[in-house]
């Protein structure tokens, strides 16, 4: 070991190591200078104006003033410091934008189909004239009569989502009330897909044993025609009406439309000499659409409210409608008799409505 007075790597060579060298102390070697914590100004420094004699050197060995140059060092500073901050504005954008899907059940359907029955003869002719002569002559033909509203964005859902929303009921509305399949009971499939998967089993249900029940109605989900009684006479038929959306929750938007559908018939089996007669349906209708359905394209159907006439207030209009032909005049039978004792979820509600005349086509001058 090093005594007292020797540099830190040891005795210079040449130099004697006897202890008898009284010179031994102070005799500094290159190593031991650039190893000392203090250094003295030189002769130039020296002549200005210092307040001390010596000053401290860098532990790491560089002279005061010195620039650190580490370039890659640096550099790599630089790269995580901008990593960090690209991080932090993805990860906080991502948490403000995105919405959890939460998982939930729709409900089943709630319906109503209410008949309007006539109070005089059923007024007939051909289809262009009917319509001119009715409400419905400003009604449009097919589609065009359900035009989508302007789609505004919400508190949170974005303007697209709406959209979605809107243009999915539309969809519903024209697969349900104007395609010819449908309205003559050939096909359900196009309507069916178009619904949120939860409510599947209780369409079925109502398409194969419709009930007047207030939930099994077929004519609660579509418009049908009993094709044994009347058959189309012009096609596609017309329709006017409105739509709403609205936020209704965090994860829900609920589309509203109240849309009134002309058609027109004539009886089965007779030819196209035969008078043809209006036969009015008019849907309100409440959708509903979580995030997954929007998503998905389809729509949870939560109410149906309908009213549809000319047709006899005795006749079930749950699994079909039941137009009365050109010419006829309601029974002087009121609506089917209802039995409040009746145990069962299936029971008839039995509502009838009167058909306001001027909701017919008025009959021709002369």
């Amino acid at each position: 070991m090093a005594g007292r007075g020797d540099p830190p790597e040891g005795t210079p060579d040449g130099l004697p190591g006897g202890g008898e060298d009284e010179y031994r102390s102070v005799v500094f070697d290159e190593s031991f200078v650039r190893a000392a914590r203090l250094q003295e100004y030189s002769a130039r420094e020296r002549m200005g104006e210092h307040a001390q004699a010596v000053r401290s050197r860098p532990a790491w060995g560089r002279t005061p003033g010195a620039s650190r140059p580490r370039p890659r060092q640096g550099a790599l500073v630089f790269v995580l410091v901008l990593a960090v901050a690209f991080a932090a504005v993805v990860y906080l954008s991502a948490r403000n934008s995105y919405q959890p899907l939460i998982d939930r059940r729709a409900e089943p359907l709630r319906s109503t189909v209410v008949p309007l029955a006539p109070q005089g003869t059923v007024p007939g002719g051909e289809p262009e004239a009917l319509y001119a002569r009715s409400p419905a002559a400003q009604f449009r033909s097919g589609a065009a009569g359900i035009p989508l509203p302007a789609a505004k964005r919400t508190a949170h859902f974005s303007e697209s989502q709406v959209t979605t929303a809107l243009t999915t009921a539309r969809d519903y509305l024209v697969r349900s009330s104007l395609d010819p399949d449908v309205l003559t009971g050939r096909a359900v499939r196009q309507v069916r897909l178009l619904l949120d998967p939860d409510q599947m089993e209780q369409f079925d249900r109502s398409v194969k044993s419709p009930a007047d029940d207030g939930m099994h109605a077929a004519t609660g989900w579509l418009v049908r025609f009993d094709t044994a009684e009347v058959a189309l006479a012009d096609s596609p038929a017309r329709a006017r009406g409105s739509m709403r959306v609205a936020e209704v929750a965090p994860d829900l938007l609920e589309v509203t439309s109240d849309h009134t559908f002309a058609y027109a018939v004539r009886p089965a089996g007779a030819g196209t000499d035969a008078a043809a007669s209006l036969f009015t349906v008019r849907r309100e209708l409440a959708f509903r659409f979580d995030r997954e359905d929007l998503a998905m394209h389809r729509a949870e159907l939560l109410t149906s409210r309908v009213q549809a006439g000319p047709q006899e207030c005795s006749a079930d209009p749950s699994g079909s409608l039941h137009p009365l032909p050109a010419g006829h005049r309601p029974t002087p039978a009121g609506p089917a008799v209802t039995d409040p004792y009746a145990p069962g979820s299936r029971t008839s509600t039995a509502l009838c409505g009167a058909l306001a005349p001027g909701a017919q086509p008025s009959l021709p001058a002369g």
